[in-house]
C-alpha cells in the first residue's frame, strides 16, 4: 500500500467500501490537530491490502490517514496503534518515518480507529529492477537501503521505550505458529507444499540473533526514495513490525532475488544481469548488511528463504479469505493464483536446507 504514501498521482477516488463521511473527519482534525484548516479533500491510495490509507489534501498541506478496515478482522491484525506507536518512537530518534501527528481510537468519526502522519515526498520503485534509474544510481540506492534497514535494527530498544514491543526470544517460532493459524483461518483451496511447510519449518529453526526492532515488511515498495536522490528519505507500512530476528527481516527484504516472478508485477532480481544493473549479488548484499551490523556469516541462507516465501503465501492467502467471505473489497481471485507459486518455492528452497 505504501507505493501511493510520497505520490498524489497514485491516488485514487475512494473506494465504495472504504468511505466515510469527510465532513465529520474535518471536524475533528480542525479541532484535534495543531494547523489544520480545511476545505478537505479526501482520495485513496491505490495499493492497501490491508490498512486503508488516505490522502487528505487542504489549500496549505498535504497529510496522509491510515485506518482499520471495516468488517470482521482476525485477532491482532491492523493494528494501527502500534503502527502509531512505533513511528513515534523512531521519529524521536531520527530514522526516517513520517511524522505522526496524532491518534484516533474514537470509531464514531470514521468508523475505525485511525493515525494522521505528515505526507512525505518522493519516489517509490515497484519494480526492484528500477529501469528509470542509470547503473551508479540504482547501486547507491541499494546501499542506502541496506544502510537503512542495518540501522533500524541497531536501534536501542531502551533509548525509544520499545523493549516491550514484541515478545522476547523464539521469533521463529512464534512467527511460523502465527502465519500457519492465518493461512489455515483463511484456506481456500489445498497446497501440499504448504503442509509440509508447516510441518517441517517448526523443527528447522536455527539459533537466533540478538531481538531487535524489525520492520516486518521491508520491501522497496514500503520505502520512499528522495524525489531526486538515490537515498532513503522515510520507510512506511509498521503494521508488521515486533521484536525479533533482523535476519528474518533482512532475508524478507532480500526476497527481490529470490521471489518467483511474476507476482505483482514488482519485478524480481532472480535470473537479471546484476553486474550491468550495478546491483550487488544476494550473498554480497547479505555480506554489506553483516558488515554494518558486526555479524559473522549467516548459515542456512535456504531456511531464511523458505520461511520468508511461506510467510508471504501464508499473508496473501489471509487477503483472499478476507476478499472470499466479504470482509474486503478486494477480488479474491487477483490474488488467490499467487500462493501456490509462493508456496512451490518455500518448498524448493526447504529442501535445500535438507527438508524431505
Amino acid at each position: 500500500m505504501a507505493e501511493a504514501i510520497g505520490s498524489t498521482e497514485a491516488s485514487q477516488p475512494v473506494r465504495e467500501a472504504h468511505r466515510f463521511d469527510e465532513a465529520k473527519l474535518s471536524g475533528y482534525l480542525s479541532k484535534n490537530l495543531e494547523g489544520f484548516l480545511g476545505p478537505l479533500s479526501v482520495r485513496q491510495f491505490a495499493g492497501g491490502l490491508s490498512n486503508p490509507t488516505y490522502l487528505l489534501e487542504t489549500p496549505s498541506k498535504k497529510y496522509v490517514l491510515r485506518r482499520k478496515p471495516p468488517g470482521v478482522l482476525l485477532k491482532s491484525a491492523h493494528a494501527v496503534d502500534r503502527e502509531f506507536r512505533v513511528m513515534s518512537a523512531l521519529h524521536e530518534v531520527g530514522f526516517p518515518v513520517p511524522r505522526p501527528y496524532l491518534l484516533c481510537a474514537d470509531e464514531t468519526v470514521i468508523g475505525t480507529m485511525f493515525f494522521v502522519m505528515e505526507h512525505v515526498p518522493g519516489r517509490v520503485f515497484i519494480d526492484c529492477t528500477m529501469p528509470t534509474l542509470s547503473r551508479e544510481e540504482r547501486g547507491a540506492l541499494f546501499d542506502s537501503v541496506n544502510e537503512t534497514l542495518a540501522r533500524l535494527h541497531s536501534v536501542d530498544l531502551n533509548q525509544t521505550g520499545l523493549e516491550d514491543y514484541g515478545r522476547p526470544g523464539n521469533y521463529f517460532a512464534r512467527q511460523i505458529s502465527r502465519w500457519s493459524t492465518q493461512y489455515e483461518q483463511s484456506k481456500t483451496q489445498d497446497i501440499p507444499e504448504m503442509d509440509k511447510l508447516m510441518a517441517w519449518l517448526p523443527g528447522a529453526v536455527p539459533p537466533e540473533s540478538k531481538p531487535g526492532l524489525i520492520h516486518g515488511d521491508f520491501s522497496f515498495h514500503n520505502v520512499l526514495i528522495h524525489p531526486t536522490e538515490p537515498r532513503v528519505v522515510a520507510v512506511v507500512d509498521w503494521e508488521l513490525s515486533t521484536l525479533g530476528d533482523p535476519l528474518g527481516d533482512l532475508t524478507y527484504h532480500a526476497m527481490e532475488w529470490y521471489r518467483p516472478p511474476g507476482m505483482d508485477g514488482r519485478g524480481t532480481l532472480r535470473g537479471a544481469d546484476l553486474k550491468a544493473l550495478g546491483v550487488p549479488t544476494f550473498e554480497e548484499y547479505v555480506q554489506r548488511y553483516c558488515d554494518r551490523m558486526g555479524f559473522g556469516p549467516v548459515n542456512n541462507l535456504s531456511f531464511y528463504r523458505a520461511y520468508n516465501l511461506f510467510r508471504v503465501a501464508a499473508i496473501v492467502q489471509g487477503v483472499v479469505g478476507r476478499a472470499t467471505v466479504g470482509a474486503s473489497a478486494n477480488d479474491p481471485n487477483e490474488h488467490a493464483w499467487r500462493v501456490r507459486p509462493l508456496a512451490a518455492a518455500a518448498w524448493d528452497e526447504a529442501q535445500k536446507a535438507g527438508a524431505v
